[in-house]
Protein backbone atom coordinates (compact mmCIF):
# COMPACT_ATOMS: atom_id res chain seq x y z
CA UNK A 1 0.00 0.00 0.00
CA UNK A 2 2.88 2.36 0.82
CA UNK A 3 4.42 1.59 -2.56
CA UNK A 4 1.13 2.27 -4.33
CA UNK A 5 0.72 5.55 -2.44
CA UNK A 6 4.27 6.62 -3.30
CA UNK A 7 3.67 5.82 -6.94
CA UNK A 8 0.47 7.85 -6.97
CA UNK A 9 2.07 10.87 -5.27
CA UNK A 10 5.27 10.73 -7.26
CA UNK A 11 3.25 10.65 -10.44
CA UNK A 12 1.45 13.93 -9.64
CA UNK A 13 2.60 17.14 -11.21
CA UNK A 14 4.33 19.62 -8.86
CA UNK A 15 2.66 23.02 -9.00
CA UNK A 16 3.09 26.40 -7.33
CA UNK A 17 0.29 28.64 -6.14
CA UNK A 18 -0.18 32.01 -4.47
CA UNK A 19 -2.25 32.16 -1.28
CA UNK A 20 -3.40 34.90 1.07
CA UNK A 21 -3.58 33.44 4.56
CA UNK A 22 -4.48 34.75 8.04
CA UNK A 23 -1.78 36.03 10.39
CA UNK A 24 -2.10 34.63 13.88
CA UNK A 25 -0.44 36.54 16.73
CA UNK A 26 0.58 34.50 19.76
CA UNK A 27 2.10 35.16 23.17
CA UNK A 28 1.49 38.93 23.38
CA UNK A 29 3.26 39.94 26.63
CA UNK A 30 1.05 40.97 29.54
CA UNK A 31 0.97 44.73 30.11
CA UNK A 32 1.53 45.63 26.44
CA UNK A 33 -0.97 46.73 23.81
CA UNK A 34 -0.66 46.67 20.04
CA UNK A 35 -1.23 50.10 18.49
CA UNK A 36 -1.79 51.32 14.96
CA UNK A 37 -2.72 49.13 12.00
CA UNK A 38 -1.85 45.46 12.48
CA UNK A 39 -1.87 43.27 9.32
CA UNK A 40 -4.35 40.43 9.42
CA UNK A 41 -3.10 38.46 6.39
CA UNK A 42 0.14 37.67 4.53
CA UNK A 43 0.79 36.45 0.99
CA UNK A 44 2.51 33.13 0.30
CA UNK A 45 3.92 31.17 -2.61
CA UNK A 46 3.46 27.48 -1.90
CA UNK A 47 4.60 24.42 -3.86
CA UNK A 48 3.48 20.81 -3.83
CA UNK A 49 1.67 18.04 -5.69
CA UNK A 50 -1.34 19.31 -7.56
CA UNK A 51 -3.61 16.97 -5.61
CA UNK A 52 -2.33 18.17 -2.25
CA UNK A 53 -2.69 21.83 -3.19
CA UNK A 54 -6.13 21.18 -4.61
CA UNK A 55 -7.26 19.87 -1.25
CA UNK A 56 -6.01 22.94 0.70
CA UNK A 57 -8.98 24.77 2.23
CA UNK A 58 -9.27 28.03 4.21
CA UNK A 59 -7.74 27.53 7.63
CA UNK A 60 -5.33 24.80 6.57
CA UNK A 61 -2.55 27.34 6.07
CA UNK A 62 -1.84 29.91 8.81
CA UNK A 63 1.08 32.28 9.44
CA UNK A 64 2.02 32.21 13.13
CA UNK A 65 3.95 35.08 14.72
CA UNK A 66 5.29 34.62 18.24
CA UNK A 67 5.38 37.96 20.11
CA UNK A 68 6.63 36.77 23.50
CA UNK A 69 9.80 38.87 23.19
CA UNK A 70 7.99 42.12 22.31
CA UNK A 71 8.89 45.32 24.16
CA UNK A 72 7.45 48.83 24.33
CA UNK A 73 8.04 50.83 21.15
CA UNK A 74 8.17 49.96 17.47
CA UNK A 75 9.49 46.47 16.71
CA UNK A 76 10.22 44.42 13.58
CA UNK A 77 9.44 40.69 13.50
CA UNK A 78 10.85 38.45 10.72
CA UNK A 79 8.38 36.11 9.06
CA UNK A 80 9.94 33.02 7.53
CA UNK A 81 8.56 29.87 5.83
CA UNK A 82 9.21 27.95 9.04
CA UNK A 83 6.52 30.07 10.75
CA UNK A 84 3.83 28.99 8.31
CA UNK A 85 1.59 26.09 9.33
CA UNK A 86 0.84 23.98 6.21
CA UNK A 87 -0.54 20.49 5.49
CA UNK A 88 1.84 17.58 4.85
CA UNK A 89 3.37 17.66 1.40
CA UNK A 90 3.01 21.44 0.93
CA UNK A 91 6.17 23.59 0.91
CA UNK A 92 6.31 27.34 1.51
CA UNK A 93 8.76 28.96 -0.90
CA UNK A 94 8.08 32.66 -0.28
CA UNK A 95 6.43 34.88 2.39
CA UNK A 96 5.36 38.46 1.67
CA UNK A 97 6.11 40.57 3.59
CA UNK A 98 9.22 38.97 5.02
CA UNK A 99 8.91 41.03 8.22
CA UNK A 100 6.06 42.64 10.13
CA UNK A 101 6.45 46.03 11.85
CA UNK A 102 4.36 46.52 14.98
CA UNK A 103 4.15 49.18 17.68
CA UNK A 104 3.60 48.37 21.33
CA UNK A 105 2.51 50.62 24.17
CA UNK A 106 1.97 50.12 27.87
CA UNK A 107 -1.54 49.02 28.81
CA UNK A 108 -3.67 51.33 30.98
CA UNK A 109 -7.22 51.52 32.30
CA UNK A 110 -9.53 54.31 33.46
CA UNK A 111 -13.10 54.84 34.64
CA UNK A 112 -15.18 56.99 32.25
CA UNK A 113 -18.87 57.99 32.25
CA UNK A 114 -21.49 56.18 30.20
CA UNK A 115 -23.43 58.63 28.03
CA UNK A 116 -26.90 57.42 26.96
CA UNK A 117 -27.95 57.98 23.36
CA UNK A 118 -31.63 58.66 22.53
CA UNK A 119 -33.36 58.20 19.19
CA UNK A 120 -36.72 59.57 18.06
CA UNK A 121 -39.22 62.03 19.55
CA UNK A 122 -41.87 61.55 22.25
CA UNK A 123 -45.57 61.84 21.51
CA UNK A 124 -46.89 65.32 20.69
CA UNK A 125 -47.17 67.40 23.84
CA UNK A 126 -44.32 65.57 25.60
CA UNK A 127 -40.58 66.22 25.84
CA UNK A 128 -37.48 64.44 27.10
CA UNK A 129 -36.82 64.72 30.82
CA UNK A 130 -33.86 63.50 32.86
CA UNK A 131 -31.75 60.61 31.55
CA UNK A 132 -29.94 58.10 33.76
CA UNK A 133 -27.82 55.02 33.13
CA UNK A 134 -26.76 52.05 35.24
CA UNK A 135 -23.83 51.60 35.58
CA UNK A 136 -23.02 55.32 35.33
CA UNK A 137 -19.29 54.64 34.79
CA UNK A 138 -17.27 51.74 33.36
CA UNK A 139 -13.59 50.87 33.06
CA UNK A 140 -11.92 51.03 29.65
CA UNK A 141 -8.63 49.28 28.85
CA UNK A 142 -6.16 49.88 26.04
CA UNK A 143 -2.97 51.69 25.02
CA UNK A 144 -2.00 54.30 27.59
CA UNK A 145 -2.10 57.29 25.22
CA UNK A 146 -5.56 56.37 23.92
CA UNK A 147 -6.98 55.68 27.38
CA UNK A 148 -5.88 59.15 28.51
CA UNK A 149 -7.84 60.80 25.70
CA UNK A 150 -11.13 58.89 25.95
CA UNK A 151 -13.88 60.90 27.66
CA UNK A 152 -16.98 58.71 27.44
CA UNK A 153 -18.55 55.38 26.60
CA UNK A 154 -21.63 55.46 24.38
CA UNK A 155 -24.77 53.37 24.53
CA UNK A 156 -26.78 51.93 21.71
CA UNK A 157 -29.61 54.43 20.98
CA UNK A 158 -32.75 54.07 23.10
CA UNK A 159 -35.91 54.72 21.10
CA UNK A 160 -38.41 57.14 22.64
CA UNK A 161 -40.52 57.47 19.50
CA UNK A 162 -44.15 58.19 20.45
CA UNK A 163 -43.49 57.69 24.18
CA UNK A 164 -45.80 59.25 26.77
CA UNK A 165 -44.20 57.74 29.87
CA UNK A 166 -40.79 56.72 31.19
CA UNK A 167 -38.73 54.49 28.86
CA UNK A 168 -36.27 51.91 30.27
CA UNK A 169 -34.11 49.69 28.07
CA UNK A 170 -31.02 47.54 28.51
CA UNK A 171 -28.68 48.26 25.60
CA UNK A 172 -25.14 47.50 24.48
CA UNK A 173 -22.34 49.93 25.30
CA UNK A 174 -18.98 50.46 23.65
CA UNK A 175 -16.19 52.80 22.63
CA UNK A 176 -15.61 54.22 19.17
CA UNK A 177 -11.84 53.63 19.12
CA UNK A 178 -11.16 49.99 18.12
CA UNK A 179 -7.96 49.93 20.19
CA UNK A 180 -10.02 50.27 23.40
CA UNK A 181 -12.13 47.66 25.14
CA UNK A 182 -14.37 47.45 28.18
CA UNK A 183 -12.99 45.58 31.17
CA UNK A 184 -16.25 44.23 32.53
CA UNK A 185 -19.64 45.68 31.59
CA UNK A 186 -20.98 45.08 28.09
CA UNK A 187 -24.47 46.54 28.55
CA UNK A 188 -26.22 49.23 30.56
CA UNK A 189 -29.78 50.04 31.60
CA UNK A 190 -30.90 53.44 30.34
CA UNK A 191 -33.92 55.25 31.79
CA UNK A 192 -35.38 58.28 30.00
CA UNK A 193 -38.07 60.34 31.69
CA UNK A 194 -40.87 61.55 29.39
CA UNK A 195 -42.65 64.61 30.78
CA UNK A 196 -45.46 66.88 29.55
CA UNK A 197 -44.09 69.66 27.40
CA UNK A 198 -44.13 73.22 28.76
CA UNK A 199 -47.02 75.23 27.39
CA UNK A 200 -46.68 78.53 25.58
CA UNK A 201 -49.20 81.35 25.75
CA UNK A 202 -49.45 84.99 24.72
CA UNK A 203 -50.79 87.39 27.36
CA UNK A 204 -52.18 90.23 25.30
CA UNK A 205 -52.54 93.99 25.84
CA UNK A 206 -50.41 94.36 28.92
CA UNK A 207 -49.99 98.06 29.84
CA UNK A 208 -46.42 99.38 29.71
CA UNK A 209 -45.36 100.80 33.08
CA UNK A 210 -42.69 103.50 33.22
CA UNK A 211 -40.34 102.94 36.13
CA UNK A 212 -37.92 105.45 37.59
CA UNK A 213 -39.58 108.55 36.16
CA UNK A 214 -38.53 111.72 37.98
CA UNK A 215 -41.31 113.41 39.97
CA UNK A 216 -41.03 116.61 37.89
CA UNK A 217 -41.56 114.78 34.60
CA UNK A 218 -44.41 113.08 32.85
CA UNK A 219 -44.15 110.46 30.14
CA UNK A 220 -46.22 108.48 27.69
CA UNK A 221 -45.38 105.24 25.83
CA UNK A 222 -46.56 104.60 22.27
CA UNK A 223 -47.98 102.03 21.93
CA UNK A 224 -49.13 101.92 25.54
CA UNK A 225 -49.74 98.16 25.59
CA UNK A 226 -47.73 95.12 24.44
CA UNK A 227 -48.26 91.36 24.04
CA UNK A 228 -46.05 89.11 26.19
CA UNK A 229 -45.31 85.49 25.26
CA UNK A 230 -44.73 83.16 28.22
CA UNK A 231 -43.75 79.51 28.75
CA UNK A 232 -44.54 77.36 31.78
CA UNK A 233 -45.53 73.90 32.89
CA UNK A 234 -49.16 72.91 32.66
CA UNK A 235 -49.59 73.42 36.38
CA UNK A 236 -47.91 76.83 36.43
CA UNK A 237 -49.73 77.95 33.30
CA UNK A 238 -53.11 77.18 34.89
CA UNK A 239 -52.32 79.63 37.70
CA UNK A 240 -51.27 82.58 35.52
CA UNK A 241 -53.48 85.67 35.66
CA UNK A 242 -52.90 88.57 33.25
CA UNK A 243 -51.88 90.84 36.15
CA UNK A 244 -49.07 88.39 36.98
CA UNK A 245 -47.29 89.58 33.82
CA UNK A 246 -46.03 93.16 34.20
CA UNK A 247 -44.48 94.97 31.20
CA UNK A 248 -42.23 97.91 32.00
CA UNK A 249 -39.59 100.34 30.75
CA UNK A 250 -36.87 101.77 32.97
CA UNK A 251 -36.64 105.53 32.35
CA UNK A 252 -34.55 106.36 35.42
CA UNK A 253 -32.12 109.20 34.73
CA UNK A 254 -33.76 110.26 31.46
CA UNK A 255 -34.74 113.88 30.89
CA UNK A 256 -37.25 115.47 28.57
CA UNK A 257 -37.14 114.05 25.05
CA UNK A 258 -38.32 111.28 22.75
CA UNK A 259 -36.72 107.84 23.13
CA UNK A 260 -37.08 104.39 21.62
CA UNK A 261 -36.66 101.99 24.55
CA UNK A 262 -36.72 98.23 25.08
CA UNK A 263 -39.66 96.74 26.93
CA UNK A 264 -39.04 94.24 29.74
CA UNK A 265 -41.45 92.04 31.68
CA UNK A 266 -41.73 90.56 35.16
CA UNK A 267 -43.35 87.17 35.73
CA UNK A 268 -43.73 84.57 38.53
CA UNK A 269 -40.56 82.50 39.22
CA UNK A 270 -41.91 79.39 37.46
CA UNK A 271 -42.93 81.29 34.31
CA UNK A 272 -40.49 82.20 31.56
CA UNK A 273 -40.72 85.17 29.21
CA UNK A 274 -40.39 84.12 25.56
CA UNK A 275 -40.88 87.40 23.71
CA UNK A 276 -42.50 90.83 23.87
CA UNK A 277 -44.31 92.37 20.91
CA UNK A 278 -43.35 95.02 20.07
CA UNK A 279 -39.95 94.61 21.64
CA UNK A 280 -39.42 98.38 21.94
CA UNK A 281 -41.72 101.39 22.05
CA UNK A 282 -41.41 105.15 21.74
CA UNK A 283 -41.44 107.08 25.03
CA UNK A 284 -42.05 110.83 25.12
CA UNK A 285 -40.88 112.53 28.33
CA UNK A 286 -41.81 116.11 29.10
CA UNK A 287 -41.80 118.53 32.02
CA UNK A 288 -45.19 119.00 33.49
CA UNK A 289 -45.38 118.22 37.17
CA UNK A 290 -45.15 120.79 39.92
Amino acid sequence: MALVLWMVVSGEETVERGLRVPLELQQVPAGLELTGDVPTTVDLRVRGPSGALGRVSPGDVVAVLDLRGAQEGRRLFPLTPEQIRVPFGVQVVQVTPSAIAMAFERSASRQVPVVPAVDGHPAPGYVLGAKSVDPPRVEVVGPESVVKSVTEVLTEPVSVAGARDRVTQTVAIGVLDPSLRLKNARSATVTVQIVPAPLERTVRSRPVHLRGLASTLEAQATPAVVDVGVRASREAMSRIEPDNIVAFIDVAGLGAGVYTLTVHADSPPDVGILHIEPASVQVRIASGRD
